[in-house]
Order: structure tokens, then sequence, then C-alpha cells
């Protein structure tokens, strides 16, 4: 198990060129601005007026609610969300370079001797039925997001209407240790779970999490912790973003940043491709010293 390499993604402004949430806004004629001032502004209106305490990464999933129920998101459910899904705009590379990492490990014999294997994840404080509607689809492993819980209207039609589960940028560090523990494959163990780190499935120093900014923080502070790579995105000609990926590095918060471009030859490729091929030697020359020192010496004749 210790031999699985995790590829492991933000979403929005990490893959997608933007967020997943404008061609929603696009179909349905919504000023994105304006929602998320609004949507931004929720946090501190209901401290003033109800003094109720709102998870700011996700109260977005309220709004959206709201604006199905009112009719500005009309028939808007989760299958209307997959269809989204196929409306992405994905950066340059995208979904090439997961051809091409998989390429990397599953063609060279010297890692398939040792059974190295690799694995794509999202963890997405986004919706995770756009997700499953997109390209991307093809190549994870396992995807997290924040799901949302559908009813019938008064017309007997289907809306989203309750909030199923989220996922926030800290609870983003759950997911990494779900991926550790191998949890969404074994339904018999959970994050709480006592799992010596010899017999977890992806150990920490064998994952790279590849994210856009500050908000993911904790879960490059995990991985980094565990002895895995970080690696940040910034949109190309944005000078603010790329000067926060920089404060970033400087601060040892991630080990590399590029500009958002994954096509082959850029810095993202190369450096990503890169990290995978380390790890993969690293893995490769660990398991042949447990072969080359588990071997006994050979018997020698007894001198009379």
């Amino acid at each position: 198990m210790a031999n699985i390499i995790a590829v492991i993604w933000d979403c929005d402004k990490t893959l997608i060129d933007g967020y997943m949430q404008d061609p929603m806004f696009e179909e349905y004629g919504v000023d994105p601005k304006a929602f998320w001032q609004e949507t931004d502004a929720l946090p501190e209106k209901y401290l003033r007026e109800q003094n109720v305490r709102v998870n700011p990464d996700t109260i977005y999933l309220n709004q959206f609610i709201r604006y199905a129920r009112d009719g500005r998101f009309p028939g808007l459910n989760n299958e209307r969300l997959r269809e989204f899904g196929k409306k992405q705009k994905f950066y340059p590379g995208i979904p090439e370079i997961f051809r091409s990492t998989e390429k990397l490990i599953n063609d060279d014999p010297a890692y398939a001797e040792y059974g190295i294997r690799l694995e794509h994840y999202i963890i997405s404080t986004g919706f995770s039925e756009v997700i499953r509607g997109s390209i991307l689809m093809d190549y994870m492993k396992y995807i997290w997001g924040c799901e949302l819980i559908e009813d019938e209207d008064a017309e007997g039609r289907r809306l989203i209407s309750e909030i199923g589960y989220t996922i926030d940028n800290t609870t983003k560090t759950r997911a990494l240790f779900e991926i550790n523990k191998g949890i969404p494959f074994d339904k018999g163990i959970s994050v709480n779970s006592s799992i010596p780190e010899e017999n977890r499935r992806v150990h920490m120093n064998n994952m790279i999490y590849i994210a856009d900014g500050p908000s993911d923080i904790p879960a490059f502070s995990v991985v980094r912790k565990g002895g895995g790579a970080t690696f940040a995105i910034y949109p190309k000609g944005d000078a603010r973003a790329m000067a926060q990926v920089e404060e970033m590095r400087d601060a040892g918060r991630v080990d590399m940043y590029a500009e958002a471009d994954y096509s082959e030859g850029s810095t993202a490729y190369m450096w990503i491709m890169g990290k995978i091929k380390k790890i993969a030697d690293r893995i490769r020359h660990d398991e042949q010293h447990k072969i080359r020192s588990s071997v006994s010496g050979i018997p020698q004749h007894l001198n009379v």
C-alpha cells in the first residue's frame, strides 16, 4: 500500500479558469459580482442581526438554495449541476497532464516491478455534482466537495433544498487524512481510526498537493509536515495572485509556484512530472533497500 503516489488538486482557479459557478450565472442571467458581494456580506449580517455565526467558506450554498427557491436559479437541481460540469473552462493542459502523469508511471517497468501506482484526487469547496459532470471525473480516483439535497417544489419540480455535506478550507485537511488512511475504499475505518503509519494506504510523503492560494494553507501545512510536496498556481497576468503565492513560498508553505498552464513544457507541467518521478524513484529505492537488507548471508564452508 505504501507504493501509491497521490496527486491532490483543488478545483476552482487551480484546474478551472475561474469558478465552477460562472456558467450558472451566465445561464441564468445573474451578475456574479453582485452575487458574491451579497454572499460575502452574509456572515457579518447574520452575526449583527441574529448573533449567529456562519461558515464564510460554505454560506454560498445557502445562497444558491435561496436563489433556486425564489426562481432566480429556476430548475436548479443535481442533474442540472452535472450538466454545468460539461461547460467548465479549464486551464491549458487539462486534462492532458493527467494522461501524461499516468503514462509516466504506468509505462515504466521499473515502477511496475515494485507496484508503484499513481492516483489523482480533488478536494474542493465547490459542488461535487459539477465535478462529476465534467471531464475531470475520467481521471479521478475520488473527489470531495459540497453536496446538496433535493426536494420537490409546489409544481413538482426537483430543486436543491438542503445542504447535505460540506468541505471548507479547514476540513480539506480531514480529506487528506481520509486519503492517507484509505477511508473511501474501506468502509470499516473512519478518519479517527488508529492505524500505524506504515499500514496506511497513502503515505503523506507520497502526496503532492496543488492549489491556488492562501485559503489552502491548512492543507499545504498538513502535506508539508508529512513530508509531501506542495505547489501553488496563479492565473496568467495576475500580479496580485502571483505576489500571494510568492509570499507563501517565502513563508515555507509551498515548495514551488507557477502560472496556471499545464501544457507540456510549461513550468507547472515540468515540476509536477519531475516531482512524481522523484517520489517514484524514492519509493523504488526504498523497496530495493528493504529487499537487500532482508537477504541473509551465503552459508560458507567451515574450516577444519
